[in-house]
């Protein structure tokens, strides 16, 4: 009925575990029994008013809580307000409807910058490129979402495969070798 995540107790980084309910009720109920699988585990409710109630719910329990799906800096600062640990802005879905997801980023910072009772962390989502990683934490984000063909994107320059190659055939000229 519920799948096993091997590992999870062994890693001492925070884990999100999303609730498939829609409902407080249901929210509740899903996210004490994601909650339970270790202490690492962060419960991770939508951004509606229900995910909201939950989250307030399990913040007062001391639970940790990521609310999803954050499109407007009003939705983070309720979400703060309610006692999220994270709030994940989808910046790259922003993009996508030719909105400026960094500007998100941006003004979520400042305003939590101007209230300092506000713990929450920034968790930038949706991430699309190298670009977004950079500006993200320019800005002060806590925590990225990176998929692994960004990340290796992070990695790469021209610039660097270019001096890589010179220095290789510089190398090779001397006919030198490090190891026998």
């Amino acid at each position: 009925r519920y799948i096993s995540v091997t590992g999870v107790q062994t890693c001492a980084l925070p884990i999100c575990a999303e609730v498939a309910a829609t409902e407080l009720g249901g929210m509740l109920a899903e996210g004490r029994i994601l909650a339970a699988i270790a202490n690492n585990v962060v419960i991770k409710v939508p951004l509606t008013l229900d995910g909201l109630k939950a989250c307030r719910t399990f913040a007062d329990e001391g639970l940790k809580v990521n609310v999803t799906l954050c499109f407007s800096a009003n939705q983070a600062l309720l979400a703060a307000k309610a006692g999220a640990t994270y709030i994940s802005p989808f910046i790259g879905r922003l993009d996508d409807i030719a909105i400026d997801g960094m500007e998100l980023i941006e003004d979520i910072r400042l305003i939590y910058d101007n209230y300092k009772a506000l713990d929450t962390k920034i968790i930038a989502a949706s991430i699309r490129t190298p670009n977004h990683v950079k500006i993200a934490a320019k800005l002060g984000c806590d925590v990225a979402t990176i998929p692994p063909s960004v990340i290796r994107g992070l990695v790469n320059h021209p610039l660097t495969d270019k001096g890589l190659t010179a220095f290789l055939a510089d190398w090779k000229k001397t006919g030198q070798s490090i190891v026998s």
